[in-house]
């Protein structure tokens, strides 16, 4: 998964686009965050309607999609 990140006191601070098959897609709204050992968890809000809840694993620098909701 591809995302790009806002990079502001720390790199990769918050998600700001994620790549849905070929295109970029803004993040409205981040909505959620948590930590856990070693990952940040995000719930978005994509301009499209769509909610994610993103994982970034911080020693491996990855991103990985942990759910999905799409509009009603």
């Amino acid at each position: 998964m591809r995302v790009e990140c806002y990079s502001g006191y720390k790199g990769d601070e918050r998600p700001v686009k994620l790549e849905i098959g070929d295109q970029m897609v803004d993040v409205a709204e981040i909505e959620d965050r948590w930590y856990s050992p070693g990952a940040t968890f995000f719930r978005v809000l994509l301009a499209n309607g769509e909610r994610y809840v993103l994982r970034r694993e911080e020693a491996q620098d990855v991103w990985t999609l942990e759910a999905f909701r799409s509009p009603r």
